[in-house]
C-alpha cells in the first residue's frame, strides 16, 4: 500500500495505490497547518495512518523561504567574510532601475560571527582555531538567542575538521548545518546561501515531520527531494535545502514516467495548479540544474530545472491605473479562493473566467463534491469588465488570453530561449487547471500533440510513488583536465560512492539494488560557471565539454578545460506498480452544454470512456480532479492506459 501526497497552494492531493487499483482524493490546503490537512485526508480515505508507506512532497521549506518565516540563524565564517551573504554577486534584478528596492540581508549583521580557522585554496592552514576562541564564539551564539547555526568556513570542503570542532562545541538544542556537508564545493557565496537555507528551514521541517511521524511512524514516511528522488524523513530533517522544490519535482518525475510508457520522451511539461504554474523540459530524462533560484536566492544543490510563474487557477485578474489587464501573481488561494467557490472571494480569477466561458461544468467540479457558483463568477467578471469597458464574457476571454500568454512565455523560456524548437516536443499538461489551457498553449508554440495523462489533476502526488530513492553527493577538486591523476580521481569517486551507498542503505535499499552514476563539472579556465557531464576518460571528457558548450552557448573556446567538481548519484529501484489499463466497453454517451459565448460543447465523462475513444472539439472532458477543454480543430483520443492524446493536423505558430 503506497500513498503519495502533494501539498499545493490550493489543494492537497492524495494518490493511494493498493492491490485493488488507484484511488485519488483532494483536500483544501491550509498553509498554517499542513500536517493536519495530511492526517485529515488519510482519515477521509478510510485508512489507518500507520498502515501505508507515504511519500510526501512538502511545501513547508518553500513557503518558509518565500514568506521570510524561517528560523533565526547565526552565520559563522572566517574573519573578514561576515558580509558575504549580504554582498552576494552584486547582480541587479533590474539593470536600469535607478532606485532599486533594497533587499533585506539573509542574515542580519548582528547574527554574523567571525572566527579563525582559515584554510588556503590548497588546504594549508593559514590561521589556527583554538578551543578558547571556539568557547567565546559559542557564548556569543547562545546569547544571540538563535534556533540554528550555519557554519561556512573558507575551503572547508578540503578539510572539514575545523567546522566539526565548532559544531561539536555547540549545544545539542541548536540545529547545526556545516557547509562541508551541505555543499562541499567552490564559490563561498553559493555555499554559504545553501548552508544558511538548510539551517533556516531544518527546525521547521523537524517539527512538521515529527507531528506526522507520531501518527504514522518514522519508518513509513519518505519525502520527495528537489532532484526528483525520495529521501527518508529522518534524513530529510537535516536536508531542508534539498526539499525546496519537493512538490513540483514529483510532477516532473511522473511526467517522465508517463512519457516513457507512451513512447514520448521529449516533453514540455505544464503543471498548472491553483496558485502558480511550473514548466519544465524532459528530454529523455528529467533535467537537473545546480543554478536554480528560490525567492531570489541561488540554490546550488541539484534540483529539477523548472521555471515558475504566478499564474494558476486562483490567480487574481486586475486592471492597473493605465487600464491594462493583469493576471497574478497574487492568488485567491484555497480560502477564500475563486469567487465561484462560494467562500467569500470577491476577485475575478482564472477559474472564474473559465467558468463564465463555459469551460467548467458547475455541478461536476471535483466530481460534484464541490459545486461551483456560476452567479458569483459572473458578478466579479462584470465588475472587472466595467473597468475594461466590456461585458463579462469578453472580460473573461481577456483574462484567459493574458494567463495563456504568461504560460506560453514561460514555456519559451525553458525551450526556445535555450536553443530548442518547441514544435519538436509534445506538451504534457497536468495539475488541476492545466487541461483548460493546453490546446491554446500548444497552438501558441506550434506544437502538434498535447498529452493529458490519466490522473493529471493529481500527477505530482502520483510522481511521489514512481520516484526512485536516491542520494547525490559531490566533492570539489579543481584540476586542469590534462593533469588529472586517474588513480586519485578513482579514489575520490569511490569515497563519494561509499558515502552515498551508506546513506541509501539506511532507507532499506540493499547494495545489490543500487545503481551508480558518475558525473563531473567542467569549465574553461577563467570561467566561474561549469557544465555537468557524465564521467568518462579525461581526454574524451574535454572533447565532450567543447561540444556541449558549443551546443548550449553557440561557441567553443581554444582554452584549457578545468575539472571542477566530482558528482555521484546512487539510486535504489523504482517502486513496482502499474496503472490498470482501460477496459474496452461500449462507447460512452455525452451531454451537451452551451458555453456562455453561445458555443455548443459536448461534455464527456472521462472515467466512462473506453480505450481508442475519440472526439472532435469543441468539447469538455470532465473527471473528478480536473477538466480538459478540447478546442475547435483538435481531436482527442484515449489510449489503452487512459491517457488523452490531443492532436491538431495543422498548427498556427505565433
Amino acid at each position: 500500500m503506497l500513498l503519495g501526497i502533494d501539498t499545493g497552494g490550493t489543494f492537497t492531493d492524495f494518490v493511494l495505490v493498493t492491490g485493488d487499483g488507484v484511488r485519488v482524493h483532494k483536500v483544501l490546503s491550509d498553509p498554517q497547518a499542513p500536517d493536519e490537512v495530511i492526517l485529515r485526508g488519510i482519515r477521509e480515505l478510510g485508512l489507518d495512518p500507520a498502515v501505508p508507506k507515504i511519500v510526501h512532497g512538502t511545501t513547508v521549506a518553500t513557503n518558509a523561504v518565500l514568506e521570510g518565516k524561517t528560523a533565526r540563524v547565526a552565520y559563522v565564517t572566517n574573519r573578514g567574510f561576515a558580509d558575504v551573504l549580504t554582498i552576494g554577486r552584486q547582480n541587479r534584478d533590474q539593470l536600469y532601475e535607478l532606485k532599486p528596492d533594497s533587499r533585506i540581508p539573509p542574515v542580519p549583521c548582528e547574527l554574523c560571527f567571525e572566527t579563525g580557522g582559515r584554510l588556503a585554496a590548497n588546504g594549508e592552514l593559514l590561521e589556527p582555531l583554538e578551543q578558547p576562541e571556539i568557547d567565546r564564539l559559542v557564548k556569543k551564539i547562545i546569547a544571540a538567542g538563535v534556533e540554528a547555526v550555519a557554519i561556512n568556513l573558507l575551503f572547508s570542503f578540503l578539510d572539514p575538521e575545523l567546522e566539526k570542532s565548532i559544531a561539536n562545541s555547540l549545544p545539542a538544542s541548536l540545529s547545526v548545518s556545516r557547509s562541508s556537508v551541505v555543499l562541499p564545493e567552490y564559490r563561498e557565496y553559493e555555499r554559504g546561501i545553501a548552508t544558511w537555507l538548510n539551517a533556516a528551514v531544518s527546525p521547521l521541517l523537524r517539527g512538521f515531520l515529527a507531528r506526522i511521524e507520531e501518527q504514522i511512524g518514522a519508518d513509513k514516511l519518505f519525502i520527495m527531494q528537489s532532484s526528483g528522488e525520495t529521501l527518508s524523513a529522518i534524513d530529510a530533517e537535516q536536508s531542508g535545502v534539498r526539499l525546496l522544490l519537493s512538490g513540483p519535482a514529483g510532477g516532473i518525475a511522473a511526467a517522465a514516467w508517463v512519457g516513457l510508457a507512451m513512447n514520448q520522451q521529449r516533453l514540455l511539461t505544464l503543471d498548472m495548479g491553483g496558485t502558480s504554474t511550473d514548466v519544465a523540459m524532459v528530454d529523455g530524462a528529467v533535467q537537473l540544474t545546480t543554478d536554480g533560484r528560490v525567492a531570489g536566492y541561488p540554490v546550488a544543490v541539484p534540483m529539477v530545472d523548472l521555471h515558475t510563474i504566478g499564474a494558476g487557477g486562483g490567480s487574481i485578474a486586475w486592471v492597473d491605473a493605465g487600464g491594462m489587464l493583469h493576471v497574478g501573481p497574487e492568488s485567491a488561494g484555497a480560502n477564500p479562493g475563486p469567487a465561484c467557490y462560494g467562500l467569500g472571494g470577491q476577485s475575478a480569477t482564472v477559474t472564474d473566467a473559465n467558468l463564465v466561458l463555459g469551460r467548467l461544468v458547475p455541478d461536476d467540479f471535483l466530481g460534484g463534491a464541490m459545486p461551483l457558483d456560476a452567479k458569483q463568477s459572473w458578478q466579479v467578471l462584470e465588475k472587472l469588465g466595467i473597468q475594461m469597458g466590456m461585458d463579462a464574457a469578453r472580460a473573461a476571454a481577456g483574462v484567459v488570453r493574458v494567463a495563456n500568454e504568461k504560460m506560453a512565455g514561460a514555456l519559451r523560456v525553458i525551450s526556445a530561449e535555450r536553443g530548442y524548437l518547441p514544435a519538436d516536443f509534445s506538451l504534457m499538461s497536468f495539475g488541476g487547471a492545466g487541461g483548460q489551457h493546453v490546446c491554446a498553449l500548444a497552438e501558441a508554440l506550434g506544437i502538434r500533440m498535447a498529452l493529458v495523462p490519466r490522473y493529471a489533476g493529481v500527477l505530482s502526488a502520483l510522481g511521489m510513488l514512481v520516484a526512485r530513492p536516491g542520494q547525490r553527493v559531490s566533492q570539489a577538486v579543481l584540476k586542469d583536465i590534462n593533469k588529472v591523476d586517474l588513480v586519485t580521481v578513482e579514489k575520490q569517486f569511490a569515497a563519494l560512492e561509499d558515502q552515498a551507498r551508506q546513506r541509501l542503505a539506511r532507507e532499506g535499499v540493499t547494495q545489490r539494488e543500487m545503481t551508480v552514476t558518475r558525473q563531473a563539472d567542467l569549465r574553461y579556465q577563467g570561467q566561474s560557471h561549469a557544465l555537468v557531464l557524465n564521467w568518462q576518460a579525461p581526454e574524451l571528457l574535454a572533447d565532450a565539454f567543447h561540444t556541449a558548450h558549443k551546443s548550449l552557448y553557440g561557441h567553443a573556446l581554444k582554452r584549457g578545460v578545468e575539472l571542477v567538481t566530482l558528482r555521484v548519484a546512487v539510486h535504489g529501484p523504482r517502486p513496482s506498480f502499474s496503472v490498470q489499463p482501460i477496459i474496452a466497453a461500449a462507447k460512452a454517451g455525452s451531454s451537451i452544454a452551451e458555453a456562455d459565448t453561445g458555443q455548443a460543447l459536448h461534455v464527456w465523462k472521462r472515467d466512462e470512456l473506453p480505450s481508442n475513444w475519440s472526439a472532435y472539439g469543441p468539447a469538455l472532458i470532465t473527471e473528478t480532479i480536473s477538466t480538459t477543454y478540447l478546442a475547435p480543430g483538435w481531436t482527442a483520443t484515449m489510449d489503452t492506459q487512459g491517457n488523452l492524446v490531443l492532436t491538431r493536423p495543422e498548427t498556427k505558430q505565433n
